[in-house]
């Protein structure tokens, strides 16, 4: 592990012919850097200033640039910074580098060290660290402000407004141990059980609310599931507007599962085929593969998983609700789609299908459409997109879990809470609601976070 007392250099912009390349420095050897490569004073501090770089091995000068001098502790890292904007020519950015390279004060930076400082110096907490990553990771809409919300803070204000009141609660509960011969106010015992209760309600509340937007920033994963030759594949293809998966008439064609990533109204979405799902007496055919059995288990494991399900029928067969049993029923999170409609009879109505409302009442919708035409698709993808929305709407206030672990935290705060209500003693009460707290500290990583720093700085780009 390095030492913050390095000074650290990156080339912060992505490499290749650009017209601006940023190289940025950290460390307490920035300021006699500056004065080495400009030849004079250090700049007026926090303002750009276009100056002269000098190699100091032969006084060349190597480009004219933009520099900016932020001393620490006002600077990003909290540590003395520069940034030479340099031209983005190739030669003008390796000479740079190579000139730094050669210094005998600086070290090339490790991926997310510049974070990784900002962390150390308590310029951000690990909430907002990961927000930051998550805005450069960011590839559509929703996940931008979502993580432009994390990097705000609003989880940490969130935990810190928590992590007060277990503070005042256990305040009071060590009031309770530490003097038992006072004269403590009276109904303070119900007030603490009261402050407790609250706040498990609201964690319990919070987490309940937040579990769409884990799959924002993931990607809302929807499954296509039906039975062979219904047109899964042609769905996919037409909805990614690519040819994807391949289409043939004969049945089993797909075996495993064929995912396409999409950005639907500003959200990451990946769309999976399946393979097609057979009845139970199908299976017992002689030329009923293991590797068709192995692609429906993988079918199935896929609509289990998946935020929505779209229930894909041949709208030309006369028993669609046998289909649909077929495929294991309807939930709240299935939208039946009933392909080929451009076979159907000129008027021929979803009734005469014997879909009626009591095989309709656990799905969220029924579509018409032709992966083959391009009948019905636009109707579909836009009630889709209103469906997501709904479901993963992404607050541009409220505070929202993007992680695994920010959940795991605060299920562990909750379920210390709820030891803590049910201890017989103060003694364990005061010790469970130290657990909570600490849980709590988990998510802006003032405790227990230290095996998770480099996994978590590890995935940041070089000069970042």
């Amino acid at each position: 592990m390095h030492k913050d007392s390095d000074t650290i250099y990156a080339l912060s912009t992505a490499p290749g012919r650009a017209a601006i390349a940023i190289v940025r420095l950290s460390g307490p050897a920035v300021a006699s850097v500056i004065q080495e490569l400009l030849v004079q004073d250090l700049p007026q501090a926090k303002k750009a200033s276009l100056k002269k770089i000098y190699d100091p091995s032969d006084g060349e000068v190597v480009d004219v640039a933009l520099v900016l001098w932020n001393p620490g502790p006002g600077s990003f890292t909290g540590q003395d910074m520069a940034e030479f904007h340099l031209h983005g020519g190739r030669a003008v950015v390796d000479r740079v580098l190579s000139i730094l390279d050669a210094h005998p004060s600086l070290r090339t930076a490790e991926a997310g060290e510049f974070t990784r400082r900002a962390f150390d110096n308590g310029k951000l907490d690990l909430s907002e660290v990961e927000g930051l990553a998550d805005l450069i990771d960011a590839e559509t809409e929703a996940q931008r402000r979502l993580a432009v919300r994390q990097m705000g803070g609003a989880l940490s204000k969130q935990t810190e407004t928590w992590r007060e009141l277990l503070l005042r609660t256990l305040a009071h509960i060590e009031a309770w141990i530490d003097f038992p011969d006072e004269d403590l106010p009276a109904g303070l015992w119900t007030e603490i059980m009261d402050q407790i209760d609250t706040l498990s309600s609201e964690i319990a509340s919070f987490l309940e609310k937040g579990a769409g937007l884990e799959r924002v920033r993931s990607g809302i994963k929807v499954a296509i599931i039906g039975p062979p030759n219904a047109g899964k594949s042609s769905l996919l293809n037409a909805m990614a507007q690519r040819d994807v998966a391949i289409v043939s008439d004969a049945a089993g064609t797909t075996r495993d599962v064929v995912e396409v990533h999409l950005d639907l109204a500003g959200y990451a979405v990946t769309l999976a085929d399946t393979a097609g799902i057979r009845s139970k007496d199908e299976q017992q055919d002689p030329s009923f593969s293991m590797i068709e059995q192995e692609g429906i288990r993988r079918a199935r494991d896929q609509a289990a998983m998946a935020d929505l399900v779209l229930v894909l029928c041949d709208a030309s067969h006369a028993e669609i609700p046998r289909q649909i049993s077929g495929l294991g029923g309807l939930d709240r999170r299935c939208i039946v789609v009933l392909n080929k409609s451009d076979l159907l009879a000129p008027g021929r109505a979803l009734m005469d299908e014997g879909l009626d409302e009591r095989v309709m009442d656990s799905a969220l919708g029924r579509f018409f459409v032709s992966a083959k035409t391009g009948e019905g698709l636009s109707v579909l993808l836009s009630n889709l997109q209103e469906i997501i929305i709904d479901r993963f709407a992404v607050s541009n206030s409220a505070p929202a879990l993007t992680r695994a672990r920010h959940r795991q935290a605060l299920c562990d705060c909750v379920d210390a809470l709820s030891r803590a209500r049910q201890a017989g003693a103060p003694e364990l009460m005061a010790e469970d609601l130290r657990l909570a707290q600490r849980a709590l500290g988990r998510i802006t990583g003032q405790n227990d976070v230290e095996d998770l720093l480099d996994i978590i700085f590890r995935d940041f780009c070089i000069g970042k």
